[in-house]
């Protein structure tokens, strides 16, 4: 069985409304972590930067606006499938990424059937899973502060 779906896609990193750039984001579902995408956003210059989320926010995030935290997702155009903003936060830190809904709605579909919707506690020793994920996302972020 495979154990976890990647994705690259092209994603404009909004700058301001008059700047943006186009750049390569690595989507990443794995098995051992179930209900967690990562997006690792390859901007020029600059080291790789990973971000962990709900699977489930990112498929609401498609039809409608999402998120209380630290991250936001909405699409640009509710009424139909359009591209879709996702907004990430740090502090008084933000930044703005649109992305194209068929490609995130392809890859979620694919995580799907890996692990359909609403069967991740059923991969078997979910707590154990949870404990050695939230360890690897804790020494990842260590790592890059």
């Amino acid at each position: 069985m495979r154990e976890s779906v990647e994705a690259e896609v092209m994603m404009k990193f909004l700058v301001s409304e008059e700047l943006s750039f186009r750049i390569p984001v690595e989507l990443t579902y794995r098995a051992v972590d179930p209900y967690a995408i990562r997006m690792t956003f390859h901007l020029a210059g600059d080291a790789p930067v990973t971000w962990a989320f709900g699977r489930e926010l990112l498929l609401d995030g498609i039809n409608a606006p999402s998120g209380d935290g630290d991250v936001h997702i909405a699409p640009t155009r509710p009424e139909e499938l359009s591209d879709v903003h996702i907004r990430l936060q740090v502090g008084g830190e933000r930044a703005l990424f649109r992305a194209g809904a068929a490609s995130l709605v392809a890859f979620l579909d694919r995580t799907d059937k890996l692990v359909p919707l609403g069967q991740e506690r059923a991969l078997g020793d979910f707590d154990g899973n949870l404990d050695e994920a939230l360890g690897r996302i804790l020494a990842e972020e260590q790592n890059a502060g």
